[in-house]
């Protein structure tokens, strides 16, 4: 197909308009690399730079002083994420079918139940009395996943999703013999992996990305998750700054790294999730917008 000359200026703008979002995406990830790499003496003094200021790993060998500490709030956080996002997935999931399923009476009862809570809830002291007093749940992983297995905006993303796909391929179904659950798992399931993974993958965010249920429920250093565990050394470098400021500290911290140690932090924990993002981008991008336009 031969393109015209406006069709082809307008495929370079488009390009070009492209490659800046995308540096104006990338850019502020290499500079929180940089500084997290670059020594806090200079950094101070020269700012930051695309290029490490005097290159130094302090930041990352004082986050590191304890292995063990941060090896076990890695493992708690990996295993919350995956249990919790594999558990939620398929709760969500099977809520959303069922609201947007247009032969269940009460599915608009539901959805407005669903959409309800997401404006209005219980509030932080009769949440955290439920799930301490009335689910013993205070110092466990549960306390670290249950509170997140459903949340209303994933259901609607999943049931924006879902509404799409047609009844009579349900009722075709069910003329074969199929139940609901079979339908379910053998026939909705796979043909809605774009929205699986679109859905999957912010609900693991929210599991990452959680420091909040650990600073509320978990007292046990064993079980910290590692956001939370990141926080208490952001906290801790923040009060040694300040008590040297105020001249409470006697013993020599002027190198203590300070903002390179708040960029290595950030480095630690988004990476992770920044390495497994592209794997599901083509998903990601095609379930959010079947999401988006049908929700």
């Amino acid at each position: 197909m031969v393109q015209s000359k406006q069709e082809k200026i307008a495929n370079k703008v488009i390009t070009v308009a492209l490659i800046l979002l995308a540096l104006f995406c990338v850019v502020p990830i290499l500079y929180i690399l940089s500084a997290s790499l670059s020594d806090e003496i200079a950094l101070t003094r020269e700012g930051y730079s695309l290029i490490p200021r005097g290159f130094s790993l302090e930041a990352y060998k004082y986050i590191l002083e304890s292995p063990k500490s941060i090896i076990s709030a890695y493992g708690v956080t990996i295993l919350v994420t995956l249990a919790g996002t594999a558990v939620s997935l398929i709760v969500t999931t099977m809520l959303a079918y069922v609201i947007a399923r247009k032969d269940f009476r009460l599915g608009r009862v539901f959805a407005f139940m669903i959409f309800f809570s997401m404006l209005f809830n219980g509030g932080l002291v009769p949440t955290y009395i439920m799930v301490t007093k009335y689910f013993h749940l205070k110092d466990s992983l549960w306390a670290l996943m249950l509170p997140y297995i459903i949340l209303p905006w994933h259901v609607f993303l999943m049931k924006g999703f879902l509404s799409d796909i047609p009844t009579s391929l349900i009722e075709a179904a069910k003329i074969d013999g199929a139940g609901e659950i079979k339908s379910f798992f053998r026939i909705i399931v796979p043909i809605s992996k774009p929205a699986l993974a679109t859905v999957g993958l912010f609900i693991a965010f929210t599991y990452w990305n959680d420091w909040y249920q650990s600073m509320l429920y978990i007292d046990s250093s064993n079980i910290n998750s590692l956001q939370f565990y990141l926080y208490r050394i952001m906290n801790n470098i923040q009060y040694l700054s300040t008590s040297m400021q105020a001249g409470n500290i006697t013993i020599d911290i002027a190198n203590l790294p300070s903002e390179t140690a708040r960029m290595a932090l950030c480095i630690l924990a988004a990476g992770p999730m920044l390495i497994i993002f592209p794997f599901f981008q083509k998903y990601f991008v095609k379930g959010l917008t079947v999401g988006a336009v049908k929700g």
